[in-house]
């Protein structure tokens, strides 16, 4: 292993991933993963040593060999086109360090070069990229959206206390925040009195979701309809719900319609 020398210009991004580190850095250490954000073709091998593929649209590639790897901190990778234009394989060096803030990660990348120019033309595409790689993990973290949604909206309509509670406990983090027309609440407890007085006021209620779930980023929005006990519309709207790095229900906007 060599690492390149003379590489004066840098390109530096950051972002925040609301996700755990460890979560994060599993989409440098697993090809499927790796591929998710690159493109179909693409692979690495997570070892110092260990070969970087990557398969852009239009059969272009790049490749470069892994420097270092420390998970879930660090990962340092030459990298190069095949074709040797406009870097040549091992003339540039990318280094990603991965900071854990909270609960979720600060991505800190920087691709150093030999040339501004060259280094000028790659900074759209880590941009476009570290933006695919940002959905790709919120994704994952994410999976379960539609399920949490519809547990969600179940728990408006269970007058069963403890065990809607149970269900809040499974779905939401205990701060769990909740603000629409009629609501400014904090935390299960208060949300779960709140969901008592719901029934209390509107017995029967049901609120059931009317469109698919919409995700992106940790943030998702879902369209809803609730109907009394005989199945009388009574209102719609769209909830936005934010999940916490842990895929969990962190806080939900109702926005009501007509």
């Amino acid at each position: 292993m060599t690492t390149p020398a003379n590489l004066p210009h840098r390109l530096d991004r950051t972002l925040l991933i609301h996700a755990r580190r460890e979560t994060v850095f599993r989409f440098f250490t697993d090809s499927a993963r790796w591929a998710s954000w690159w493109g179909e073709g693409s692979s690495i091998d997570p070892r110092p040593g260990g070969t970087v593929v990557i398969r852009y649209p239009g059969a272009v590639e790049a490749r470069g060999e892994i420097i270092e790897i420390t998970a879930p901190e660090r990962l340092t990778f030459t990298y190069g086109y095949a074709t040797g234009s406009p870097i040549s394989p091992g003339a540039s060096l990318v280094t990603v360090r991965l900071e854990a803030v909270g609960a979720g990660t600060r991505i800190h990348l920087t691709h150093a070069f030999t040339d501004a120019a060259v280094r000028d033309e790659h900074v759209q595409g880590w941009r476009y990229q570290l933006s695919l790689f940002s959905n790709v993990v919120s994704n994952e973290v994410c999976a379960n959206a539609s399920d949490l949604v519809d547990a969600w909206l179940d728990a408006w309509s269970d007058a069963d206390r403890p065990r809607r509670d149970t269900t809040l406990a499974r779905i939401a983090a205990p701060g769990v925040s909740f603000r629409d027309r009629f609501s400014n609440v904090e935390g299960i407890e208060d949300l779960s009195a709140h969901l008592d007085a719901a029934q209390r006021f509107m017995p029967g209620l049901r609120l059931q979701r009317d469109s698919q779930v919409r995700q992106c980023q940790g943030v998702a929005a879902a369209d809803w309809i609730a109907r009394s006990v005989e199945g009388q519309e009574r209102a719609r709207g769209t909830n936005v719900f934010a999940f916490d790095a842990d895929g969990r229900i962190e806080s939900v906007t109702g926005l009501w319609g007509k």
